[in-house]
């Protein structure tokens, strides 16, 4: 069942590449008493991820904190070192928490799977947006197939 507005974001463990080599965290530490923006990707340096969602949310970052936004973090379906590379490769620092989710795990909890094996990608995460309040899912955006309108930046803070 796909994630709905008003339901408790999966309790997760995660792991990411930092300066200080993978670490282990959970999705509850990274929600817990902070208002979020989660948005995700099919996959990191493909075409409409690299050149218009990610650094949408790297260009709007102050003005989503300035409506509230604790943290920004971007998911996809990638092993660690390639979203490491890929924050490197933007220049993302700290603006964003780039999540891999290379098992597809957290995908899969959130019912947001993707067939991609027909473009030879496998099984990816959909293209959405997600607002999340201290671990409740208060708003969701889903693009159909194809579009990328309603889960860009600018639409996220037209919606906060």
């Amino acid at each position: 069942m796909t994630i709905q507005v008003g339901d408790t974001f999966p309790s997760v463990s995660v792991k990411h590449l930092t300066e200080a080599g993978m670490q282990e965290t959970s999705t509850d530490a990274l929600l817990k008493g902070k208002k979020v923006v989660l948005f995700a990707v099919p996959g990191a340096f493909t075409p409409t991820c690299s050149a218009k969602h990610l650094p949408g949310f790297i260009q709007n970052a102050e003005a989503l904190k300035a409506k509230g936004v604790d943290a920004i973090i971007c998911l996809a379906v990638n092993d660690p070192f390639v979203m490491q590379a890929w924050a490197k490769a933007n220049d993302v620092g700290d603006t964003v928490f780039m999540l891999p989710d290379g098992n597809g795990t957290l995908t899969r909890e959130l019912g947001l799977t993707m067939d991609g094996t027909a473009y030879n990608l496998g099984h990816r995460s959909q293209r959405f947006a997600l607002v999340i309040d201290d671990g409740v899912v208060t708003r969701v955006d889903v693009e159909k197939p194809g579009a990328f309108e309603v889960s860009s930046a600018e639409a996220v803070l037209k919606n906060l």
